[in-house]
């Protein structure tokens, strides 16, 4: 058995069926300059429908690890979610979608799964290294399942009809969930702390944070008496206000 899911992005609406869906992966930044407006809302809306949710970001050519700390930075992710490179910019090479998805392990890999998404050509004739880190999202257009890769694949994106739609090679969602997490609890809520604190972690920023939980910079430095919202260190716990 397999379980099935969607990606969406700006074209899509923050209210978009979830009926037979088991997880949803969210487009949530592109290069160092563009965040998906929807993506909190859209990442929100799965998790109330008890979803799986991960996220991606639009390789562009330039500085992998600034595009990897703006990706980590700016999506709304918690603790669990899958989080993948999208490899599709010709201008981009394997070496430098390699540096992305080292980076974005070093910096979420500890409580993050870290995917590749890229499609059959670019797999079998750009990549030279097979290194999709811990997890291959592999678009091909063919029977659903039957990729044309040799490679182990974890999510095969099979069309793009009406939306793109993906299987993922697990037995149920819940196979998926302790894949994601090492839990087959749902979370009740989108925030990762229900204590109303976060741990900050390499390459966090308050800004980033802030983003995450759905608050702001202004709120968060004024509760935890921060002078230089661009001064925050590994390991300070931040209290979370709305």
């Amino acid at each position: 058995m397999t379980v099935k899911g969607i990606d969406v992005s700006s074209y899509q609406s923050a209210t978009y069926s979830t009926k037979g869906l088991d997880f949803v992966f969210v487009k949530a930044t592109e290069g160092t300059t563009y965040i998906n407006p929807r993506m909190t809302a859209q990442a929100a809306h799965a998790r109330r429908n008890g979803l799986v949710v991960g996220f991606y970001h639009f390789l562009r050519p330039g500085d992998m690890k600034a595009q990897a700390r703006y990706f980590v930075e700016k999506c709304p992710s918690v603790e669990g979610d899958p989080l993948f490179a999208d490899w599709e910019d010709s201008g981009v090479s394997c070496a430098q979608k390699d540096a992305f998805l080292a980076e974005v392990k070093r910096l979420r890999g500890a409580a993050h799964r870290v995917g590749l998404y890229c499609n059959q050509s670019y797999w079998t004739t750009r990549d030279t290294t097979s290194n999709a880190g811990d997890a291959l999202w592999i678009a091909d257009y063919v029977a659903a399942g039957a990729p044309r890769i040799k490679a182990r694949w974890t999510f095969h994106q099979y069309t793009d009809r009406p939306l793109d739609t993906s299987l993922g090679a697990f037995a149920d969602r819940a196979a998926l969930r302790r894949w994601a997490t090492g839990s087959t609890a749902v979370p009740s809520k989108p925030t990762p702390k229900p204590s109303g604190t976060c741990v900050v972690r390499a390459g966090d920023t308050l800004s980033g944070i802030a983003a995450r939980y759905g608050t702001t910079v202004a709120k968060l430095a004024k509760a935890n008496g921060i002078s230089n919202p661009n001064l925050i260190r590994v390991g300070q716990t931040i209290k979370i206000v709305k």
